[in-house]
């Protein structure tokens, strides 16, 4: 089937359009912002994102369109009304470019949101579901909920298929962010205070998020519906960084400092979002991809952070 594919330069879009070029049948289409960039399989430009993009062009002859791109969750934003900026992409971008699907009789739309309109932490032993209510805290997360909301409307009254997949930390070879940093420390050896935290949260290897997107193109069963995405299994932050560190073949540096010192040390420095990406929990129930979808993770934790190591190992 022909498919389009927003955000192909991106961190999780260029590795969908690699698998859905060399390990599938599909004819893909990948939507760029300049002439001189380069894809696999077929190009479109398109300059912008936004509510006014004409997508006419891109989206004629596709079946199914993949909408990867985004204005990504800034960590300092210095704009004056951050929620409107990210309104003018990831909402109003997006449903434009949904509603200039369905003119052009695309049957799929395959969203990329963020586990961000969930929330952003869990009680123990309580993990996100499909079926709770959102409750994003940040303009990002808001945005995505927006998005959704938007594309689910115009599900219910076109004949357009929408499928939401919500992952949280996406991980894997050519990582940025959180998992980045956590690379560089363990790389260099430092001793760190988290020896001893026990909280439980749920990451992606990037290859299992691609292998549930492309199943979401091709099942029927996925039509319409909404899925949190995840390696399935749970570890706290002590153990993942035990593991990233045999993943490297280097020691864990931890101290055993108990988490409640922590905390307060965290509020004293004026850093509690640090501190609850750290030692909060966030875990994500996939039991809906398994069960409908028959979907199981390809990579374990350890077989993904290997994969997304290798390029750190001396």
């Amino acid at each position: 089937m022909n498919i389009l594919l927003t955000g192909a330069t991106g961190f999780v879009g260029s590795r969908l359009a690699d698998l859905l070029l060399h390990r599938t049948s599909h004819q893909l289409t990948s939507a760029v912002r300049r002439q001189g960039t380069v894809v696999c399989g077929q190009k479109v430009v398109v300059d912008s994102l936004n509510a006014d993009t004409d997508w006419s062009k891109a989206v004629l002859n596709q079946k199914v369109v993949i909408h990867a791109a985004a204005r990504a969750h800034v960590m300092s934003d210095q704009s004056s009304d951050p929620i409107e900026e990210y309104r003018k992409v990831n909402v109003e971008g997006t449903l434009n470019l949904a509603r200039q699907s369905v003119e052009a009789g695309v049957q799929r739309f395959v969203y990329i949101s963020s586990i961000k309109v969930n929330g952003e932490q869990t009680a123990p032993g309580k993990p996100f579901t499909e079926r709770d209510a959102p409750a994003p805290s940040d303009p990002y997360g808001v945005s995505k909920m927006e998005a959704e909301e938007g594309l689910i409307e115009l599900a219910r009254n076109t004949e357009l298929e929408v499928v939401i997949v919500r992952p949280p930390l996406v991980y894997g070879p050519g990582a940025r962010g959180n998992f980045a940093s956590m690379l560089n420390l363990v790389t260099r050896q430092l001793p760190l205070p988290l020896g001893s935290v026990n909280n439980k949260r749920s990451l992606v290897a990037l290859d299992n998020l691609v292998d549930l997107i492309i199943t979401c193109v091709e099942h029927p069963a996925a039509a319409n519906q909404v899925f949190l995405v995840s390696d399935g299994h749970d570890v706290s932050t002590t153990e993942l960084l035990r593991a990233v560190a045999r993943a490297m073949g280097k020691s864990s540096r931890l101290l055993p400092i108990p988490a409640s010192v922590l905390v307060i040390g965290a509020a004293v420095l004026g850093k509690k979002a640090v501190a609850q990406r750290l030692l909060g929990s966030l875990q994500v129930d996939i039991s809906k991809a398994r069960d409908l979808l028959d979907w199981e993770p390809p990579l374990s934790l350890e077989e993904g952070l290997f994969k997304a190591v290798e390029r750190h190992v001396e």
